[in-house]
């Protein structure tokens, strides 16, 4: 799995590309990565109803959840499943709709400027193993790409809309997470 920095997407991991994009502002420097969780239906594992999800071809008839979030037309940049197996929606280099109604560091519209990673799971379950070493893997390269992601930069989606989202949850160890992606820098 290795990062293209000149088109934004990762070699190695599944493509499913999503309408769901734009373009970034202009002159738009990337300067956070945010953490979210999802499983469709909630609680549920290894269905590809996310993938369908951020492709607007939910069926609203599979699931009484479904008929709430059908109509939603969101992304994510990348997504992790339980066993680690990563696909990509969209370009790093593009502007995901995974945010909404954001606010990081006096700075609305968080879409504009950050990446997002699902991951899939629940705030209450524990992630995994394989999750969390997959998520340091394209944490560091991200990184890497976009130094303006600091630590402190690397945010849930709790943090950045506090009234409407609280995930990644609980179950997330922000500890052991922001322990495996520091780079030397970060060390100095």
């Amino acid at each position: 799995m290795q990062l293209d920095r000149a088109t934004g997407w990762f070699d190695g991991v599944t493509r499913c590309p999503s309408p769901n994009f734009n373009a970034r502002p202009d002159g738009e420097a990337i300067s956070l990565l945010v953490i979210h969780n999802i499983s469709l239906p909630p609680a549920c594992f290894g269905t590809g109803k996310v993938q369908v999800f951020f492709q607007n071809r939910l069926d609203p008839d599979e699931h009484p959840y479904f008929k709430d979030i059908c109509q939603l037309t969101v992304s994510a940049h990348l997504f992790v499943e339980r066993d680690g197996a990563v696909t990509q929606f969209v370009s790093l280099l593009d502007r995901a709709w995974h945010a909404g109604v954001s606010c990081f560091q006096g700075r609305e519209g968080c879409n504009d400027f950050s990446i997002g990673i699902e991951l899939e799971g629940t705030d209450d379950l524990p992630y995994t193993e394989a999750q969390y070493a997959v998520l340091a893997q394209l944490t560091r390269q991200i990184r890497g790409a976009f130094p303006q992601i600091g630590l402190d930069h690397i945010q849930g989606h709790c943090d950045i809309a506090p009234v409407r989202k609280t995930d990644p949850g609980p179950a997330f160890d922000w500890l052991r997470y922001r322990d495996s992606v520091q780079i030397d820098e970060d060390k100095a």
